[in-house]
């Protein structure tokens, strides 16, 4: 026994680094968004929140990046901010896809979010009349939304539909249209008042009041189109070419599945369902051969900064990264501590010590706190433990895609 113990203590020292995995330390602060706080002062003056302490990685401890200069970036369009909205799906998308007319032509396009996010309420108040009221509205969605969307009703450029009024600063549709229209459908239900085409003016109505009616033609370089036409040529992308990648346990691996989230309301069962390290190198290699994508997770941990770190970590006492595997992402994500509640725009990687951080595009007022406004850096564990789906061009993936039937 003494001689085994001995030979221990001697190899101790030697097991490697994955396996002396570093200790990171907790503290108790506020974890403050002053970005969103000082929206609310414009929006919502006399609401101010109250602060709490939570606890939280000790973020500087992290040896993450500092600048967005030290990233190898793909081209995109400067952040903007969805302000009090939940939104981040179809700007992240939207970013993703303006990101990709300039991949497949040299063109610098600026897209509108707000007119997608006007027909999204449409169709799903189409679908709460259909199901009698047992489909989900709720303001978020998922990145094959815009796809869905523009494939029914095209596209704009941002110029010509913002969605704000004269003089407006910031998007406010959580204290606004959301919670007007969503009254409105509870009382729809409790009248059994299933008239779709009322229902459906109604609800316009509503939106066409708080973010205006959206274009029926827009004119771009003297020339007159149709949403559609515009989508159709001067656009120039198939909303078809776009694939769902999913990491979940719960489903067959090589198999297309449900999403089952309720931002996925209408029930696509279009995901391509991989395990989780087939996952994380789609995700490096699409970003280094010249792809940008949109990926949704969770943001509600306590290694996600709202502060001025700007960074995102995966603290070794929630988890050691090397104990990140198909089974840990599974289990947070069905007892609820991952959840589906944001989507960002990827449009950049450096590798340090061996592990990638990511360049996060988002349109969040969190990340407006830091001196890299617009952007967080995600490490590779944050990815790999809390992001749960990707968005992208089909060709980035091909590979992945050839193993489904």
């Amino acid at each position: 026994m003494k001689v085994h113990l001995l030979i221990s203590l001697i190899l101790l020292p030697l097991l490697p680094l994955s396996a002396q995995e570093r200790r990171d330390r907790a503290v108790f602060k506020e974890n403050r968004d002053a970005m969103e706080d000082s929206i609310r002062a414009v929006m919502r003056p006399g609401k101010p929140r109250v602060p709490q302490q939570e606890m939280l990685a000790d973020f500087s401890l992290y040896a993450a990046p500092k600048s967005v200069r030290e990233f190898t970036s793909q081209w995109h369009q400067p952040p903007a901010m969805q302000g009090l909205s939940g939104m981040c799906w179809c700007f992240s998308t939207t970013s993703m896809l303006e990101s990709e007319v300039y991949r497949q032509s040299g063109r610098k396009l600026s897209l509108s979010v707000l007119h997608t996010i006007y027909w999204e309420h449409v169709e799903k108040a189409r679908e709460f009349v259909r199901t009698r009221g047992q489909s989900f509205y709720g303001e978020g969605s998922e990145a094959n939304a815009v796809y869905r969307i523009w494939k029914k009703y095209g596209c704009v450029p941002a110029a010509s539909y913002t969605g704000l009024k004269e003089g407006q600063r910031f998007h406010d549709h959580s204290g606004t249209l959301f919670p007007e229209i969503k009254a409105y459908l509870a009382g729809v239900k409790a009248a059994g008042a299933w008239n779709e085409t009322e229902v459906v003016a109604t609800v316009r109505a509503i939106l066409d009041h708080w973010i205006g009616a959206p274009p029926e033609k827009v004119t771009v370089d003297g020339v007159e189109y149709t949403p559609k036409e515009y989508l159709a040529r001067v656009v120039r992308l198939n909303p078809d070419d776009y694939v769902d990648l999913l990491s979940l346990l719960e489903k067959p691996w090589y198999a297309r599945t449900e999403y089952a989230v309720p931002d996925n309301w209408w029930h696509s069962a279009d995901y391509y369902n991989i395990p989780l390290d087939e996952f994380m190198a789609a995700i490096k290699k699409a970003i280094r051969n010249g792809y940008t994508m949109e990926i949704g997770g969770d943001m509600s941990e306590p290694g996600y900064a709202l502060g001025p770190e700007g960074i995102a970590v995966v603290p070794s006492w929630d988890i050691p990264a090397a104990a990140i595997t198909d089974e840990a992402r599974q289990f947070r994500f069905s007892n609820g501590t991952t959840t589906d509640d944001h989507g960002l725009h990827v449009v950049g990687y450096v590798e340090k010590d061996g592990q990638d951080w990511f360049l996060i595009k988002d349109s969040w007022s969190s990340a407006y706190n830091s001196s890299h406004p617009g952007y967080y850096f995600f490490s590779e564990a944050y990815v790999r433990l809390k992001m749960m789906g990707v968005s992208l061009h089909k060709d980035a993936v091909k590979e992945v895609v050839a193993k489904f039937k």
